[in-house]
C-alpha cells in the first residue's frame, strides 16, 4: 500500500521531531528545536519543489523524496514552511516542530 505524499512527509518529519526516547537508552532524545534541517529542498525552473527528507536519531533511518508541483494542493503549505523559494534555489528543510507530534 502506498502512502499519500503528505503522510510520507509527516512520517519522516514526525520521526525527526524526536519526542520519544528509546526505551532503556541512557541518551536523551535531541529536542526538535535543536535540529536545523531534516533534508534539502530544491525548486526546479517550472516551480516544482523536490524534498529529500530523512529521519533522525533515535528513530530508525528512513529517507524519502517528495515532489510537489505548483498545482499540488499542499504546494503552498510546503513553500511557506520552507520560507519561500525561487527557481534554482536549494535550501535546508527545517523540521516541523510541534506539528503532528500529539496523538
Amino acid at each position: 500500500m502506498r502512502l499519500p505524499r503528505l503522510a510520507g512527509l509527516s512520517v519522516v518529519l514526525v520521526a525527526a521531531n524526536l519526542t520519544v526516547a528509546i526505551a532503556g537508552s541512557s541518551n536523551p532524545p535531541i529536542p526538535c528545536e535543536a535540529i536545523d534541517s531534516v533534508g534539502t529542498a530544491k525548486m526546479s525552473a517550472d516551480g516544482t519543489i523536490t524534498l529529500r527528507v530523512h529521519s533522525l536519531w533515535p528513530q530508525p533511518f528512513a529517507e524519502r523524496q517528495l515532489i510537489y508541483a505548483p498545482d499540488n494542493t499542499l504546494y503552498g503549505e510546503i513553500k511557506r514552511h520552507l520560507g519561500g523559494m525561487t527557481p534554482g534555489e536549494i535550501k535546508p528543510v527545517p523540521p516541523m516542530c510541534g506539528t503532528n507530534s500529539e496523538p
